[in-house]
Order: C-alpha cells, then structure tokens, then sequence
C-alpha cells in the first residue's frame, strides 16, 4: 500500500487469537428464577441475599426444633430460589440435624467417609491433611439417584481459612454459547467413584466398594424436577467421559464444562462461625471446601437427603 492510500485510514488490527474453550469476559445472564416464575416475598421468616442468583441467610428459623408445614413449604421455595440456604448460630445436635433433613426426604448415608456419633452423620474432622476439598463437585453423582442436598453443621472452625463456596449450575448452563448447547443435547456422561476418591484412599479400601457402585451414566444437561430449569450435570471428580464421543472430544468438552464452576458471578462464598448450618440443594450445584487453614482444626458433620434419578 502507498503511503498515499494510507493517509486517513484506519490503522489495520494485527492478527490475534486466544486458545479455544477458555472463559471469557463479557455480559453474563444473571437468572435466580426460571423463567415466568414470580419473585414472591417470604413470609414467615427472613432471607437476606448473598449474592445476585445464590445464596442466602434465612434469619428467624430455629433448626433445633420441629418444623411447622408451612415453614417447611417456604423454606422449600427458598432453597430451589437461592439453591443454598445459611443458618446462623444454630449449634445443632446430630440428631436435631438429621430430623430437619429428613423434612426433604430419607437420609443416605456413604460407606466410603468417616461418621460422628451417628451413622447416618458423615464427619469431616481435619486440620493439616486436604481431603474432600480444593475441587469443584457436586455430591455422590456416581449413584444412580445422587443426593438431592445436604445439611452441613460446622462444629469447629479455624481462626482463619475454611470457607465454603458453592456455584450455580443452572447459570452456568444459561450463559454456555448456542452452539455448545446444541452439541449437549440429548448427551450423557459416565460417572465414576474412583477417580475422586483414589486420589487420598487406598486402593485396598476402594476396591470393594467397585461391585456396590458401578460407573452410572447422566444426562450432561438434566433437568431440575422443582424448578424445570436445565443445569451443568458434570464435575470434575467424578465425570470421566460423554458416551458415544471419541476420548479426544469428549476430554475437551468436558474441559470446558467443569470450567464453568470457577465463574465468579455463578457463586457466593460463605465464611463459617461455629454452630453455622448450611443446607444446599445438590441437584443445582456444585461446591468447593477451601482447603487453607492448616495446622488448625475444622470439624463439620453433613447429612445427605436421598435424590431421585436425574433426567
């Protein structure tokens, strides 16, 4: 070109590109509800928001005691609302915990983790040793019906560290691009036990449990059955493949799905004091225990409320 013809025009934007499947900036949809669904007050107790589309802190509601059918009812809305619910100071027995989960359904209890006085009360007591934590994942997707949530109760907490944070599914499938969702459509995945836990158990002490769980397979995309709402399915400790799909494509796909748990704007991130409760809806999540408090101690115990077969 002269430089005659280039006086006046715009200079010429060099050639560039990032790497494919990463995330990028820009608008995100922010949808707490589903679509058409009114933004109904509650009534019978207080939820202050932490956050755009999940979580929240319920204030007025006393997890010690029996729950009247109307408090549950609400409390149902909210959590399919807010996906995670927090109780403050609630400082429940492991038999008054099991007796407010049990208002979602039967309890399940995982052979695989540590129990507290009670066998159907999983206990996390660590300090300086990581396990269960730093990964994003959604519970027990290698059963056949995973759990439908879970109630966790922080018995001890460390002076520093020890936060929870939980990211919202059903954002992270509405934000996915077009063409990705089209490719998703009607797609399952294979979810497996043992990568997740192989990574700090024995071999010896999983292996048996291999005839008890065998790998199951799940929609990428379900479906909520509370909400209709359709949500990210996959997590990165226990999805290993989408069925049908050559190792290659499904590797990179599924690369690009778990990423999307670690999106900012999809989560709320809750510092724990001791006697806090948090209830979470395990069909629409995924959640990440920060692992950054040793040499001290955390102590929690979590009960699991048994789901339903995702579709």
């Amino acid at each position: 070109m002269s430089l005659t013809a280039s006086i006046g025009s715009a200079p010429a934007l060099r050639s560039s590109r990032l790497p494919p499947d990463g995330l990028y900036e820009g608008p995100r949809e922010l949808r707490r509800l589903a679509p058409g669904q009114p933004d109904r007050p509650y009534t019978l107790f207080g939820v202050v928001p932490l956050g755009p589309v999940i979580g929240a802190e319920v204030r007025g509601v006393d997890l010690t005691r029996p729950l009247v059918p109307a408090v549950r009812e609400e409390l149902d809305r909210a959590l399919l609302e807010w996906k995670v619910l927090f109780f403050r100071g609630q400082h429940p027995s492991s038999a008054e915990q099991r007796a407010f989960a049990r208002n979602w359904g039967e309890l399940e209890t995982n052979p695989l983790l540590a129990t507290g006085d009670d066998p159907e009360v999983a206990r996390f007591d660590r300090a300086s040793a990581p396990s269960f934590e730093n990964v994003w994942h959604t519970d027990v997707t290698f059963r056949e019906r995973p759990a439908l949530g879970a109630v966790l109760h922080l018995r001890e907490v460390p002076p520093y560290g020890g936060d929870t944070m939980w990211a919202d599914m059903a954002a992270a499938y509405d934000n996915l691009p077009p063409e990705v969702k089209g490719r998703l459509e009607g797609a399952r995945a294979v979810h497996d036990f043992v990568p997740g836990f192989a990574r700090f158990t024995p071999e010896e002490r999983l292996a048996p449990f291999q005839d008890r769980f065998p790998p199951v397979e799940h929609p990428v995309v379900r479906t909520h059955p509370g909400t209709g709402r359709r949500m990210l399915f996959v997590n990165t400790s226990f999805t290993t493949r989408i069925v049908g799909w050559d190792r290659e494509e499904s590797d990179r796909m599924l690369r690009l799905l778990f990423q999307q748990a670690h999106v900012p704007e999809y989560q709320v991130r809750f510092t724990w004091r001791a006697g806090d409760v948090a209830f979470w809806d395990n069909r629409a999540t995924q959640h990440y225990a920060v692992n950054d408090y040793a040499p001290h101690r955390r102590v929690a115990e979590r009960v699991a409320v048994a789901g339903d077969r995702p579709r």
